[in-house]
């Protein structure tokens, strides 16, 4: 039996949750599911150019874990933007800090 997922913390929370490339039916698209975990992994690392160590803190989480999330997220962008699909952001334990900026 896995552990449990722990309570990932993030900062940011979409103004837009869906993505699809342009002049495509949206009923053509096969979708590719992105969590709000992985977006955040995706600013801290990327955006933020912090490195893992300290992005898995701002997190909550190890840096192991930080590694295996922001892994995932890079194929599935990957995936979205080589095989022209639809990403939708969504979902993940997560908690949203206060603190934090839209």
């Amino acid at each position: 039996m896995p552990r449990p997922c722990r309570c990932r913390r993030i900062r940011c929370s979409p103004d837009t949750s869906y993505f699809k490339p342009r002049g495509i039916p949206v009923d053509d698209l096969e979708e590719v599911h992105l969590t709000l975990d992985e977006l955040e992994a995706i600013r801290l690392a990327d955006f933020e150019e912090l490195y893992q160590e300290d992005a898995a803190k701002k997190m909550n989480i190890s840096r192991q874990t930080f590694g295996n999330i922001i892994q995932a997220a890079h194929r599935k962008i990957a995936d979205v933007l080589i095989h022209a699909k639809a990403l939708k952001i969504e979902g993940g334990v997560v908690k949203i800090d206060k603190g934090g900026r839209r």
